[in-house]
């Protein structure tokens, strides 16, 4: 599921996408309206081991990215959260061996590279376009987080009309307590 702590009180506050009703069961999608933007928390669907759950997530995808196209129809957006996928081989430590895994398939970056295509602003990439070794995600087998064998699957994406606002897009990678970090995104609306 996902959460939402803020120290401002938004306007409204929806959960879900507002789509068909397979997609609104898991808890994965909170919108928050401020006056200026939509701030949306997102846990997208991991395609499983074997890719058992690919052609759901695929399906899902197209789903929340319609509904970010309609949301930044009436004022920017914010996105944050776990989108489960390394997008570019620079967002993953081994990407040659990992082609065709759950996170790392045609199909999921396929999906990113659509919704970036629909308006959207990967903030880390836009500031940062060549930093290598940056992930927000380390297995806990094998040692991976000592050994800084990561994927950045943690994103913040912002509408494309608010780009120029992002003042930092970073990965606090040195905070511990999970096999996720925390990623921080510093805009001046």
């Amino acid at each position: 599921g996902t959460a939402v702590f803020t120290k401002k009180e938004p306007l409204s506050v929806a959960y879900g996408m507002g789509a068909d009703e397979k997609f609104e069961t898991e808890g994965r999608v909170i919108t928050l309206e401020f006056p200026d933007y939509y701030f949306v928390t997102v846990y997208t669907p991991n395609a499983q081991r074997e890719l058992t759950r690919l052609d759901f997530r695929c399906e899902w995808e197209d789903a929340f990215r319609a509904y970010l196209i309609g949301l930044d129809k009436k004022k920017p957006v914010i996105v944050c959260g776990d989108m489960n996928v390394a997008h570019q081989e620079i967002d993953l430590k081994n990407p040659k061996t990992n082609v065709n895994n759950a996170g790392f398939t045609p199909q999921e970056r396929g999906a990113m590279t659509k919704l970036l295509d629909s308006g959207f602003v990967d903030t880390f990439r836009y500031l940062y376009p060549d930093a290598t070794g940056r992930y927000s995600w380390w297995s806990y087998m094998f040692n991976a987080r000592a050994n800084n064998a990561g994927w950045r699957i943690d994103y913040f994406l912002v509408s494309d009309r608010i780009k120029d606002k992002i003042t930092d897009s970073r990965i606090d990678d040195a905070v511990l307590g999970s096999d996720h970090c925390p990623i921080v995104l510093e805009i001046d609306l």
